[in-house]
Order: structure tokens, then C-alpha cells, then sequence
């Protein structure tokens, strides 16, 4: 098969999908990898690691579409990409169309296969694509807290592991999916005092007795989210929220009770999601004041560690890249439940049913495009 990897054009995205060791593992199989030039650079790979590895170069992005049976990048597709798509196309990337109506309308006008990272799940609940994403987001969005938090920065001037005689900052974490625990662990590692909130008690349960034992747990709900917004220097928000929801965690009501110099971190970043102040935000301006309260909301944090994303990333979605490229997309989604569950677009159908659902649009499933095929 005939792999292309364009260079990502969303702003301030410096992840690339495809490493070196990732490009040598298909090579070796026989599929030819045609990369387009700079892809890789700001993830601190050049175009001399990629040939060395045995891919092609490609000057433009057009190129890069016209050439290739798959495309393999990091982030959804954006208008100056939807006249590159062509029918029957697979393309292989976060695409979270539910939240993009324009996207979802492009890709199925082109007709085009589109498997979703994020949408992969395995029986036991697993999301193998995208919890190194998760994990990382986690951990660099407590990082980028504990920057904004720094008087240098506007922020409330508080160490999140305090010093001698001068109390740690009080980190409160919503959510404690991979992306909370990320986060946790950075949180506990320098010293912060660290609460915990979750609807699943029994994985509060696994975290205090198995994970992290200095952290404090909190059932999440609404009383207890108030008990302890007044008391926060750091929320931190984990919780991923179905889109176009009118309830939320913490409203903008509920703003009142924080202190002034409070910071709150989203970063799941849901439009008026879990937080309902929440406006995605990029890392050039990565930061606004709502009613006092600071908020940073931007929505591609594994971007910022763009070298370690980046092979997490091509190390986890290798093994389903071979898949498709040695099986074709249809067998491998008929062999594969979990890709299955991840096919959200295909000639024309929409296959991912929240998308369907948030966008009143007709949804058809994977296992009655299989039935069309066969």
C-alpha cells in the first residue's frame, strides 16, 4: 500500500504521525511511504531520517494525497485539505467530528474511509490510540498550571509544592481517566495537595490503593465540587463531555466561589463542556480572564512535547497502520472489533453514531457497510 504522512497544518501543531522506526517496520513489508518534506522537523526528525529509513519525499501536501492510498497524520482535516480527499481514500487520524460539522460534511462528499484514533476501543473499555495522548495531556497540562500559576505569568504567585513554612497549592483534578492520572501523578510528584473527584468509586478505590496513596478522593458531584472550589488554587478538568451538553461540572455561576487568583486548566477543552467557561485557546494565546478566574484551555497539549508525542503516537498506531495496509480497511475492521469501532466515515456514511446523533444526521453502522461490501 502507498502511505502518505502530510505535513500537520493546524496552528501551533508540531507532532508528526509517522517515525522513522515506524516508516522502516512498512518498508520492510513491502508498502512504499511517501512523506511530505518538513513533516517531521519540529518533532526534531528531518527529512534525511526519513529517506534513511527508506521513504519517499514530496515537496507539496497535494502530492502527498494524490500518491497515496492512506494518509496517516496527526490531527482532522481542515478546508484547505478537503479538495486533496479522494473517493475511497483511507484516512487515519484524530478526527473528532462531532464537534465539526464542516469536517464531517467534506468527508462524506469525498466518499472517503475514515478511521478515527480516538474512536478505537477494545472490549475491556481500552482506548489504545488515544491514552498515550491522554497521559501526556495530563501531565503537561499540570505543567502548563504550574507556569501560569507563577506571579511572572499573572498568576497567583503559589509554588505547587509550597516551601518551608508556606503550605503546597491545593490541586483539585475532575476526572480520573488516563488524562487525570497524568496529571495526579505530576501533581503528587511535586508535592502538591492533590484531590481526586470521579463518578467511579471503585476506580477511586484502584488509585488510592494501588496508584497514587497520598492522593485525596472525592466521589464527584455537584455538593462536593462546591465544598471544594473555594479552597482550589488548580483545577484541573480531565472529564471529556458529550458535545452540545447544556449541563456542565462547574458553571459559570459557580465561578464565584474560587478565589480571585485562581487558575482553572481545562483540557479536555470541550466547547462549554465540562467546564462551561471553556473556549478552546491555542499556545500562543493560551489564556483568558472569565468573571476573575484565569482559564487555560488549549486544546493540542501533547503538541508542546512534540518529540516524545510524536513517537508515542507512531508507536501506538503502528500495529493498526499494518493492519489496514497488509489486510485492506475491510478486513481488517471485520477481523478487528476495536478498529471497528473507530470507523466513523465510508463512501458516503456516516458510521459513528455520536456524531450522527450531535449533528441530526442519518448514521449508518460499520457492521452494515461490512454487509453492503461482502
Amino acid at each position: 500500500m502507498i502511505i502518505g504522512v502530510p505535513r500537520e497544518i493546524k496552528k501551533n501543531e508540531y507532532r508528526v504521525s509517522m517515525t522513522p522506526p515506524a516508516v522502516d517496520a512498512l518498508v520492510s513489508r513491502g508498502h512504499q511511504i511517501i512523506i511530505e518534506t518538513q513533516a517531521g522537523a519540529a518533532s526534531g526528525i528531518s527529512d534525511e531520517d526519513y529517506t534513511s529509513a527508506g521513504a519517499n519525499l514530496a515537496t507539496d501536501a497535494k502530492t502527498v494525497y494524490q500518491e497515496a492510498e492512506m494518509i496517516v497524520k496527526v490531527k482532522e482535516l481542515f478546508p484547505q485539505e478537503f479538495d486533496l480527499l479522494r473517493e475511497a481514500q483511507i484516512i487515519f487520524a484524530y478526527i473528532h467530528s462531532a464537534n465539526n460539522p464542516e469536517e464531517t460534511q467534506a468527508l462524506l462528499d469525498k466518499k472517503v474511509i475514515a478511521i478515527a484514533y480516538e474512536d478505537i476501543e477494545t472490549n475491556d473499555g481500552r482506548c489504545p490510540l488515544l491514552a498515550p495522548m491522554s497521559e501526556i495531556a495530563g501531565e503537561v497540562g499540570f505543567l502548563m498550571g504550574v507556569y501560569h500559576m507563577f506571579t511572572t505569568s499573572g498568576g497567583s504567585g503559589i509554588l505547587v509544592g509550597g516551601a518551608v513554612g508556606s503550605d503546597p497549592a491545593k490541586v483539585a483534578i475532575l476526572g480520573a481517566g488516563n488524562v487525570g492520572l497524568g496529571a495526579a501523578r505530576y501533581a503528587t510528584g511535586l508535592g502538591s495537595d492533590v484531590t481526586l473527584l470521579d463518578i467511579d468509586l471503585e476506580r477511586l478505590r484502584d488509585v488510592r490503593q494501588t496508584m497514587l496513596p497520598r492522593i485525596k478522593t472525592v466521589y464527584l458531584n455537584e455538593y462536593n465540587v462546591q465544598q471544594i472550589l473555594p479552597k482550589v488554587d488548580l483545577l484541573i478538568n480531565a472529564v471529556k463531555w458529550p458535545p452540545r451538553s447544556d449541563e456542565h461540572i462547574v458553571t459559570r455561576e459557580m465561578l464565584k466561589l474560587m478565589k480571585t487568583d485562581s487558575l482553572i486548566v481545562d483540557i479536555s477543552c470541550d466547547p462549554a463542556g465540562a467546564i462551561e467557561t471553556c473556549v478552546p485557546t491555542s499556545h500562543d494565546q493560551p489564556t483568558y480572564v472569565v468573571d476573575g478566574i484565569q482559564h487555560y484551555c488549549v486544546d493540542n497539549l501533547p503538541s508542546a512535547v512534540a518529540k516524545t508525542a510524536s513517537d508515542a503516537l507512531s508507536n501506538t498506531s503502528l500495529p493498526y497502520v499494518l493492519k489496514i495496509a497488509e489486510k485492506g480497511w475491510l478486513k481488517a475492521i471485520k477481523e478487528d472489533i476495536a478498529l471497528r469501532r473507530g470507523l466513523g466515515f465510508a463512501f458516503g456514511h456516516l458510521t459513528f453514531k455520536p456524531t450522527a446523533t450531535a449533528q441530526s444526521r442519518a448514521y449508518t453502522s460499520a457492521e452494515e457497510i461490512i454487509e453492503m461490501l461482502e
